[in-house]
């Protein structure tokens, strides 16, 4: 693969365009690609479709650009109390953001648009055609794979956002990148939420205003910078025992590295996600009992499977908003649709070095935390 200042110029050339905006992601970029080069160990695939990710991301980041440029206007648009969804993955937290984007009264970030905010939406005439259509060779080569099912207008995480500034878990998901992994857990993501912001305006462009509804666990890392950019947001946090989402995690990855890599490493996968959400979820108790507990509504994973309307209602109530009929009805639905859905097959937790008790002891703070937020949220 070429070095950034290539794959920047490539970009350019395809579109015609050169403004990328604020540097700032110069350096998530010049990190990341080095990094597939030496350690992700791509095959060809790996190597066509990590390449396509990357300058799908720049392509992007200049056509955002280009439309601010064409219409400052742009920057008039308010992101208002937005709602996050910032949990552990494999905790049910996907399944809250699909019923949440059930709604017809809210905004949230449909899976064609996530890593293709290109034109805004509003913008586009007739049926959009990036729905239902792979946006990169990643995409492509993931159709079909054992994960929790979104449909063609599903809501989508925000990593694709963050992508735009090259700061992303999505990264390490799709490779083997240790040194960008162990860069990435320490990085300035101020530039990567304010281009977040930026992009959200682009797409509600010329739409009516509605609340936002957003995902992404990695959010969890980095909620101090997140906070710097939305300070009136509020969070949902879903719970399950840990010993299980990182097995589940774990699986994930490995199944997605396996398809770029004919060299996957297990063992480190299951390492960094243990190091990686062990210390995210540090830093979300950390921010919550730093006087922000509560921005946070809480729900137990298997109170999300037994009465998943029900929690939703909850939420909504803690909000101080209504379900609306026709909410309760698309909730409804989607549930009957979705709830009995092709579950993967855990393989053993040794295949990924994972021991229960160890794995229990990096979270053995959390586990404090979640029974007392668990039982809150049963007694709310």
């Amino acid at each position: 693969m070429e070095d950034s200042k290539d794959l920047m110029a490539a970009a350019r050339a395809a579109t015609g365009l050169h403004d990328f905006g604020e540097d700032g992601f110069r350096d998530g970029l010049e990190r990341l690609v080095p990094s597939l080069n030496t350690e992700a160990r791509l095959n060809a695939t790996g190597e066509y479709a990590l390449r396509d990710r990357i300058l799908l991301h720049l392509r992007q980041r200049l056509m955002i650009e280009d439309w601010y440029r064409r219409h400052p206007e742009i920057e008039d648009e308010q992101i208002e109390a937005p709602l996050f969804g910032v949990s552990l993955p494999r905790t049910g937290s996907s399944a809250l953001s699909f019923l949440l984007a059930s709604d017809p009264a809210v905004r949230y970030l449909r899976v064609w648009e996530s890593s293709q905010p290109c034109p805004p939406p509003a913008t586009v005439e007739g049926p959009d055609p990036r729905r239902g259509v792979s946006a990169s060779a990643t995409d492509a080569k993931l159709q079909g794979g054992n994960r929790t099912p979104t449909g063609i207008d599903g809501a989508m995480e925000c990593q694709d956002l963050m992508a735009l500034d090259f700061k992303s878990q999505i990264f390490q998901a799709f490779a083997q990148v240790p040194s960008y992994s162990e860069w990435l857990l320490e990085a300035d993501m101020n530039s990567t939420y304010r281009y977040h912001r930026r992009t959200l305006k682009l797409l509600q462009w010329g739409e009516p205003a509605r609340p936002w509804r957003l995902k992404a666990p990695t959010h969890m890392l980095y909620l101090d910078a997140l906070d710097a950019v939305y300070p009136d947001a509020r969070f949902v946090m879903t719970h399950r025992d840990p010993t299980d989402v990182m097995l589940s995690v774990a699986t994930v990855y490995s199944d997605i590295i396996g398809k770029f890599s004919d060299a996957v490493d297990d063992a480190y996968i299951g390492d960094l996600n243990v190091r990686c959400w062990s210390e995210a979820m540090n830093r979300a108790i950390a921010f919550r009992d730093a006087g922000r507990d509560d921005r946070f509504f809480d729900i137990h994973f298997r109170a999300m499977h037994e009465d998943p309307i029900g929690e939703v209602r909850a939420l909504y109530a803690w909000l101080g908003e209504a379900v609306s009929p026709a909410f309760a009805q698309a909730m409804a639905d989607w549930w009957a649709s979705n709830s009995d859905a092709e579950r993967m097959v855990k393989p053993d937790p040794a295949q990924f070095g994972l021991q229960p008790d160890a794995v229990r002891a990096h979270f053995a703070d959390y586990l404090r935390h979640m029974d007392r937020w668990a039982l809150r949220a049963a007694a709310a």
